[in-house]
């Protein structure tokens, strides 16, 4: 009655009410469809800007958008076959967070998808790539950052602790950060970096030695010995040249020939060597100009790798290593066995068994030995205690018949002769038991360090004319018998058979006399080896805690991080 009288009908008020009520309703629908749609929008620009290929599904519905991302294990790309690609930055780096790993280019290999659920287009995450840190730092340092030692000090103490942020490597110049310590938001346990690199940081090309390389000088000259030549043809069963034959002694001759000028030019080329964490990978011969690593030989390496049944890989890789480390060296790839550090820091060389091989004088040495200082006046009186006895001798012949003198001198003649024959043998096992003395005092005597040791072999090589008089220091002469040991196989037995004799008597306490005996044979080798040693000791002392350390035992701890 009312509603008639007001002269609204139900209907009017379902259509009034009922309908603004509806469209209400919907309206949060169509708004989450726009803002989808729109944030869609925004994330298909984002991954075409960024170079992404990407599967994107949208619930406009719920306001939810999938995105389906590959994630990669990346590797830098050849410093010489891949200049373009190595050197340069790359042309589209991605701007979506977690997309640092795109400032450089790289070898990439598809690995797995994830699968993002986002609202808004800021909430989107590029994953992170797998790479090696080895790899990694080793890239960066090839193209000129420079580590930051507090931020790796930190991370080897801390780990996945470390702040966010951290500086590991920063620019040339040191005021830019270049890598750091990324969020752990999709490291899965991993450790998570970001990098960050400007084209005008790049500071090195590719005529630079790449890190983990050294470059071995060859000697200041090398002594060829003559050869006889070869006759160029040979002869037949009748006594005239066969023709084939003489053309396949040409052949012989001629590679016989082109080994001898190949080696003989080796020898007068600089080797660099790479050095990983198990060792010499890679050895070659190279010109004035680290040009590129298709036109270089590659020498034979085989004998100076690590093996489990010969020690000689182990002696050169921490050689190489110890002469590869300077004062701006910053990677420490191989490890040098803490055996071996122990051995080169111990004092194992007894200054008077140097005395006695003649390396040193006794102006060198404190006083170690036994002097016999009356030695001549032993002699003497014995001297004149057989003169006299002979005297009185003559004398009572001179009293005797003639007959008796006669029998008398033959008697004293054959007893005289029998005294002086063990006189003689007295004295011989005398200066033979004063000789073993001397040895013995001198396995106890004062033990030199390596350092000591090497200068004074150094100066004894110097005097036997086996080391050019104008080399400046040890680490001038280590070079050349690295580079000798590349190039013959031979002289690597010898020298490191003498190390591997040196550290068996210092691991049992001391110096035999077989040990002596064999440094004697050939004191040229264990001078030589004393050089290798001394720069190993110098270069665990200097390491001892330092940046190279951190950054050597960061990456054993994390071998596989995230870049993003």
């Amino acid at each position: 009655m009312s509603s008639a009288n007001s002269g609204y009908t139900a209907t009017d008020i379902i259509t009034y009410i009922g309908v603004p009520l509806a469209v209400l309703g919907v309206l949060p629908i169509l708004y989450n469809t726009a803002a989808t749609l729109t944030s869609l929008s925004k994330i298909k620009r984002m991954l075409r800007h960024s170079r992404l290929t990407a599967l994107t599904r949208s619930d406009v519905v719920n306001r939810v958008i999938e995105v389906e991302l590959p994630r990669y294990a990346v590797r830098p790309w050849d410093r010489f076959d891949h200049r373009s690609e190595y050197w340069v930055l790359s042309r589209h780096p991605s701007s979506i967070p977690g997309g640092s790993w795109t400032t450089f280019n790289w070898r990439s290999q598809i690995i797995g998808l994830k699968t993002q659920r986002v609202e808004y287009a800021d909430q989107l995450r590029q994953p992170q790539v797998d790479v090696a840190l080895d790899e990694l730092v080793c890239y960066l340092l090839d193209l000129g950052a420079v580590p930051d030692p507090h931020g790796w000090r930190l991370l080897r103490s801390t780990g996945l602790w470390t702040p966010v942020g951290c500086a590991l490597m920063m620019s040339p110049d040191g005021r830019e950060k270049a890598l750091t310590i990324a969020p752990l938001d999709d490291s899965d346990g991993h450790l998570g970096l970001a990098v960050n690199w400007s084209p005008d940081w790049t500071t090195r090309d590719y005529s630079h030695l790449p890190p983990y390389w050294v470059r071995l000088p060859p000697p200041p000259e090398q002594k060829v010995e003559k050869e006889v030549e070869a006759s160029s043809s040979v002869k037949g069963a009748d006594g005239n040249v066969s023709p084939v034959e003489g053309e396949r002694s040409s052949i012989r001759k001629e590679s016989l020939d082109s080994a001898q000028q190949e080696a003989a030019s080796n020898a007068k080329k600089d080797i660099t060597c790479q050095i990983s964490v198990e060792g010499i990978v890679t050895a070659l011969t190279q010109e004035e100009r680290l040009q590129s690593n298709l036109n270089l030989d590659t020498l034979y390496i085989e004998h100076i790798r690590i093996r489990q049944s010969k020690s000689a890989g182990v002696w050169f890789a921490s050689a190489a290593t110890a002469y590869g480390t300077t004062s701006q060296t910053v990677l420490w790839n191989y490890k040098i066995p803490d055996d071996v550090l122990s051995f080169a820091r111990k004092e194992t060389v007894p200054c008077g068994v140097l005395e006695l091989l003649g390396v040193v004088t006794d102006s060198d040495t404190p006083e170690w030995a036994t002097r016999h200082n009356a030695d001549h006046m032993v002699s003497h009186d014995l001297h004149v205690r057989r003169l006299n006895e002979r005297r009185a001798a003559m004398a009572a012949e001179a009293r005797m018949a003639p007959d008796q003198r006669e029998a008398a001198a033959r008697e004293r003649v054959m007893r005289e002769n029998e005294q002086r024959m063990r006189d003689m043998r007295d004295n011989m096992r005398l200066q033979s038991q004063r000789q073993d003395t001397r040895l013995m005092e001198a396995f106890q005597s004062p033990r030199w360090d390596t350092k000591r040791a090497a200068e004074y072999c150094l100066l004894w090589l110097k005097s036997r004319g086996h080391v050019p008089a104008d080399v400046r220091g040890i680490k001038d002469v280590v070079g050349t018998l690295l580079h000798r040991m590349v190039l013959d196989g031979e002289f690597t037995v010898t020298i490191c058979d003498m190390l591997d004799l040196w550290k068996a008597w210092a691991d049992n306490g001391g110096m035999r006399k077989s040990d002596f005996e064999a440094l004697k044979g050939d004191l040229v080798t264990f001078a030589q080896a004393t050089l290798l040693i001394s720069l190993i000791k110098d270069t665990s002392t200097a390491l001892d805690g330092a940046l190279a350390v951190d950054l050597q035992e960061c990456m054993n701890m994390w071998r596989q991080v995230r870049l993003g």
